[in-house]
């Protein structure tokens, strides 16, 4: 079974101010993308790099995950980034302008390329593509199987919004089919969806209203451009104490309704069966993640034994 690992705040910084890389320690989100695409000007691409560079060779005692948004693989600084940046050991490769199933196996096969060269296991690098133009939405579920190395796929409503011509807005509605094509194709595959930056770093209530939207459509996390936007993120993914305590009842209920040979039980009235199980799974390890609990969840609590 793949180790459940909390993604609900992803933070970007910039892989050009030494004064934001060597905070990172101190950030409270679950994993930083150290960016060299985007936020690094074109005269600074080299020192970026190198800079990023020193900073992972001398941050090996993490405490969150670290990814690394290189230029875009048809772009002429990409192989110098992946050549610079692997042998600091990231976990992974935030992958920019993921348009197609066809850039997400040309990076595979770099990385391929570079663990044999570093004598790093093969998969060792993980892969976090970003949908962020229309042909990337349209082609996200065969992306989404293009490698095993993805751990999700990332929704980059900025640039989405851009290809398409038209505004982005607080209340998003221009956003819903997009998203929806994204999420549908992490869940098809089983890797987590995560959900674009939200801009307005003083408008909290916004990016509340934003995060709920999200985490019930069923993304699992939300990349940020602000440190102060951690704490609401994680406040609306955590689990509420009244979701956790039902998700208990319901694991409680179907380790009954097994013990007494069937698969299903009624709990409060309502049937308890297979999805409403998993559902429980689900809510309960993102509770154990978040410290709330000390229970583990396995497999065999989920699905039984045979």
């Amino acid at each position: 079974m793949t180790p459940f690992r909390l993604r609900r705040s992803l933070l970007y910084v910039p892989g050009n101010m030494p004064s934001m890389l060597q905070n990172i320690p101190l950030f409270e989100c679950d994993a930083v993308l150290i960016d060299l695409e985007d936020a690094v000007p074109l005269a600074e691409k080299d020192a970026a790099r190198i800079l990023v560079r020193c900073f992972l060779d001398n941050y090996r005692e993490r405490n969150k995950e670290i990814l690394v948004r290189i230029n875009g693989l048809d772009s002429k600084w990409a192989f110098d980034d992946l050549k610079t940046v692997l042998p600091g050991l990231p976990d992974g490769i935030r992958l920019p302008k993921a348009d197609s199933p066809e850039i997400v196996e040309r990076l595979d096969t770099l990385l391929t390329e570079f663990e044999e060269e570093l004598g790093l296991d093969i998969g060792h690098f993980k892969i976090l593509p970003s949908i962020e133009t229309a042909q990337g939405v349209i082609n996200a579920t065969s992306t989404a199987r293009a490698s095993t190395r993805l751990i999700g796929l990332a929704f980059g409503a900025e640039d989405y919004t851009a290809t398409m011509e038209i505004e982005r807005t607080k209340s998003g509605e221009e956003l819903f089919n997009a998203r929806m094509r994204v999420l549908w194709a992490a869940k098809a595959v089983g890797i987590q969806a995560i959900d674009s930056i939200f801009a307005d770093v003083n408008d909290m209530e916004a990016l509340r209203r934003e995060t709920e939207l999200i985490k019930k459509l069923g993304f699992t996390g939300k990349c940020m451009v602000n440190p102060r936007q951690i704490d609401v993120i994680h406040e609306v993914f955590a689990p509420k104490p009244e979701e956790v305590e039902y998700a208990l009842q319901v694991i409680d209920a179907i380790k009954r309704a097994r013990e007494m040979g069937t698969g299903v039980i009624s709990l409060k009235g309502k049937m308890i069966d297979a999805p409403i199980v998993i559902r429980s799974a689900r809510i309960l390890r993102t509770a154990q993640a978040h410290g709330l609990i000390d229970i583990v969840i396995s497999e065999e609590d989920i699905h039984g034994t045979e």
